[in-house]
């Protein structure tokens, strides 16, 4: 597989990524940043890929999500 394929994440995975991509997006990130911005968060929430091949068991860590979650929440409060 080539280096920066995309195949060894799962529909979800992709989901995830593409939305994460858009709020890099919105916070002012170019295209290219937030795409790699939207899978290195996947990554690092799933530890790789999903599909066949790239290992079992491993856990999910949803740290960055909820980091992004407070962000957010101050942002907001301090408006």
């Amino acid at each position: 597989m080539a280096r920066g394929s995309k195949k060894s994440y799962t529909s979800k995975q992709k989901r995830q990524a593409h939305h994460i991509e858009e709020s890099a997006k919105k916070r002012g990130a170019s295209s290219k940043r937030a795409a790699q911005i939207g899978y290195a968060t996947v990554n690092k929430q799933d530890k790789g890929g999903k599909k066949s091949g790239s290992g079992r068991g491993k856990k999910r860590s949803t740290a960055s999500s909820r980091k992004g979650g407070r962000k957010g929440g101050r942002a907001k409060k301090s408006r």
